[in-house]
């Protein structure tokens, strides 16, 4: 009976040993400290960031947390699970986004993120500008049917244009009437007509009568040769009538884009091409003479002599007349 109770009393003193033991055990399991993430937004010139909003968020337990930074730009995210992979992301109106690498705090860790910038957000804008040659050859007549020479004498038929639309063949027609129709046009007739009158030519003899057929003739010849040679052939042949003014260059180079005009027109597609429209106009205008001052050779003979005025007034209108042409409300 002695040995039983001391059995007993072995054994619950044992578990009393033992239960305190194992709790003791228990309570001293350490526990893993939490970490603190702090940091600064700021941009590319240094400066913070209000009001970006910085996101905290780890993959791997879906935990995610949101601040504002205020006025300094400053975040903190305190009690940040450690041993996981943990990633921030700055959003902030008008800047790029910005992400950091993969991050996992040491129980306990204080972590500084740093190289944080944001640049500021650039959009692309797509601008689709389209050419419209006919509104662009509009607006730039209506500057030639103001060109004067000395404020009065017109020069209409001049482009100082650097990139010169081509003109449609009502555009021609336009810039041929003006011609026709200006002042300065019909006192040019009456005075050449004056000038063929003393000289005699063409042979339709002396009086008024003689003078009222010289105007007639002279109105006839330098109608038609606007109206064919700046309208009608170069329409039907699709070349400009203008002399498109150089302005820059060698004197050398000057002179002979002046001189290789009446010989050279330029197409309504922008390509160089032999100037018919002025040899059609000069045969044409045969027909307005007597019979004794018409043929062939005064076919070629008013070719040459209009050739060679031609010549001289493109010289003119490369070294002197552009000087003196009121373009664009002032002069050049």
């Amino acid at each position: 009976m002695l040995s039983l109770a001391r059995i007993r009393l072995a054994i619950a003193g044992a578990m009393t040993f033992a239960i305190p033991m194992c709790l003791f055990g228990q309570s001293v399991k350490p526990e893993l400290k939490l970490g603190i993430i702090i940091g600064t937004v700021i941009d590319v010139n240094g400066d913070p960031v209000p009001n970006a909003t910085v996101e905290l968020k780890s993959f791997d337990s879906g935990e995610r947390r949101t601040v504002t930074t205020p006025e300094s730009g400053s975040f903190e995210f305190r009690d940040v699970q450690p041993g996981l992979p943990h990633e921030i992301t700055i959003t902030a109106q008008g800047f790029d986004d910005w992400n950091s690498p993969g991050m996992t705090l040491e129980p306990g860790q204080f972590k500084i993120v740093t190289g944080i910038q944001l640049r500021i957000h650039t959009e692309v804008t797509n601008v689709n500008v389209t050419y419209d040659p006919v509104q662009v050859a509009t607006e730039q007549l209506k500057e030639e049917e103001h060109q004067r020479v000395l404020g009065f004498i017109p020069n209409f038929y001049v482009s100082y244009e650097r990139n010169p639309a081509p003109l449609t063949a009502k555009m021609k027609f336009q810039l041929a009437l003006k011609v026709s129709t200006d002042p300065v046009t019909a006192a040019a007739i009456f005075g050449m007509a004056g000038i063929r009158q003393a000289a005699d030519s063409p042979k339709y003899g002396q009086g008024w009568g003689a003078y009222g057929k010289r105007i007639g003739a002279t109105a006839a010849d330098g109608l038609s040769d606007i109206m064919i040679g700046g309208a009608i052939l170069p329409s039907l042949l699709h070349q400009d009538p203008r002399y498109f003014y150089q302005g820059t260059g060698t004197t050398g180079s000057r002179i002979r884009h002046a001189m290789f005009s009446p010989f050279v027109s330029r197409s309504d597609s922008g390509k160089s091409m032999p100037n018919y429209s002025s040899l059609g106009a000069a045969g044409l205008s045969n027909l307005y003479f007597p019979r004794a001052n018409r043929g062939v050779g005064l076919v070629f003979g008013n070719f040459a002599i209009g050739t060679a005025e031609r010549i001289g007034a493109d010289l003119l209108q490369e070294f002197v007349i552009g000087r003196f042409t009121k373009r664009g409300g002032h002069m050049e």
